[in-house]
């Protein structure tokens, strides 16, 4: 049944599917960009909101008279326009925006298959959105089911086996094509969430005891390296240690591109790999003969027999999705109704209460109590048939709500 709530619910936003890195890098989302949507939400009519931005989408989730209300919240907040927007984006409305957010939150539309890191991006905008006071009951259950089908499907499917998110895809990548990779110098510059992982899966994999950690806050470049007992450069050595490695995987978080060719002075073969969104290598770094510039647009095309065999739990993953949909929408229906059920109960106990007070006036030795007891009964198992029927109405609740309400006289209240 779709509720005049769930019309109001609005899925906006662009993805690796239709935009490229570049577009991406005009919709990317800043930390302080994010705060600034949040609070000026509820002045752009949005009620509710939760905001994603990763490498590869940004998206709006919210509740709104229509969607480009989002839209607009959206572009006033970021390097892109409207038009650029539309010729890339996608826009959903009610139940299509509950099955986008499904399948966002639980992997299957990401990159690469079964990549579950979308989901703590999903949990972090919800706490951030729920401090906004942005949150309201629909959307509260509606993420808290998207988390418990999320749990589900890594736990009872096999579309993670193998992890590989897009860290590990650039993992994967420098072990299928350098030769002797544990002997090589690796710089990692850039130690935010993807440069974490990247450096873990580094440490893991390649057995690599000379990677360089650099981050222009030197202290959360040694925090990550006292874990790894990795070496740590000030910003200020970048260009001298460029010079000195083989590998060199970008991980910054910069609006603009921190490495170019003007700072590379190296001639052995330097691999760069820019896992950054916007691009934060120059592609002009690409005019030296002896550079070779890999994105993560490039790693995250990798369908090696992982990600084959990750396709075939997609059945089972969506038969999980299809069950919790159906367990939030019968909690949707049955919010819908609760208002007309509570005031026919209401309604029923005050004929009870009247009829026990004639009866106690009229019968001597009336007893009140078993009465009591007995209409009491009557009543639940009366209301139960009432929500069973509404439960089960396929879309004709609301016709059947205002049937009840008419026959009973009941004060008509909105169904959100």
């Amino acid at each position: 049944m779709k509720t005049p709530i769930s019309s109001k619910f609005h899925a906006i936003g662009l993805s690796y599917k239709k935009a490229d890195a570049e577009v991406r890098g005009h919709f990317s989302i800043s930390e302080d960009a994010q705060e600034q949507i949040l609070k000026n939400a509820k002045t752009s009519g949005v009620e509710a909101l939760i905001v994603i931005s990763t490498c590869n989408r940004t998206e709006l989730y919210g509740f709104a008279q229509n969607p480009n209300q989002l839209i607009q919240l959206l572009c006033q907040h970021t390097q892109g326009s409207v038009a650029e927007f539309e010729n890339v984006s996608y826009i959903h409305e009610g139940d299509h925006a509950i099955q986008h957010l499904f399948k966002v939150g639980t992997g299957l539309d990401s990159q690469i298959l079964g990549d579950f890191e979308i989901i703590g991006q999903l949990k972090v905008g919800f706490k951030k959105a729920k401090a906004h006071h942005l949150v309201n009951p629909y959307m509260e259950r509606l993420i808290n089911s998207v988390i418990q089908a999320s749990k589900r499907i890594k736990t009872e499917t096999e579309i993670s086996s193998g992890a590989t998110s897009v860290s590990f895809a650039a993992v994967q990548y420098i072990m299928a094509r350098v030769p002797y990779v544990s002997e090589k110098n690796i710089l990692l510059f850039g130690t935010g969430k993807i440069g974490r992982n990247t450096c873990e899966n580094l440490v893991k994999h390649t057995k690599n005891e000379h990677i360089t950690l650099i981050n222009r806050t030197k202290e959360k470049a040694q925090k990550i390296a006292g874990k790894f007992n990795l070496l740590v450069k000030d910003y200020a050595d970048i260009q001298s240690e460029i010079s000195q490695t083989d590998i060199l995987v970008v991980a910054t978080g910069a609006q603009k591109p921190t490495i170019s060719k003007d700072i590379i002075y190296t001639k052995k073969p330097l691999l760069i790999l820019d896992l950054s969104i916007p691009k934060n290598v120059s592609n002009d770094v690409t005019e030296l003969e002896n550079v070779t510039l890999i994105h993560l647009d490039q790693l995250s095309k990798m369908t090696d027999d992982t990600l084959k065999r990750r396709q075939k739990y997609i059945p089972k993953a969506e038969a999980i999705i299809a069950q919790i949909t159906k367990e939030f929408n019968a909690w949707i229906t049955t919010r819908s109704f609760a208002p007309t059920i509570h005031a026919l109960k209401t309604k029923l106990n005050d004929i009870n209460s009247l009829e026990l007070h004639n009866h106690r006036k009229k019968i001597d030795g009336f007893n009140e109590e078993q009465a009591a007891l007995i209409s009491d009964r009557l009543i639940q198992k009366i209301t139960n048939r009432f929500a069973n029927h509404l439960r089960e109405a396929n879309g004709n609740a609301q016709e059947s709500i205002g049937l009840i309400q008419a026959i009973f006289q009941l004060e008509q209240k909105d169904s959100e």
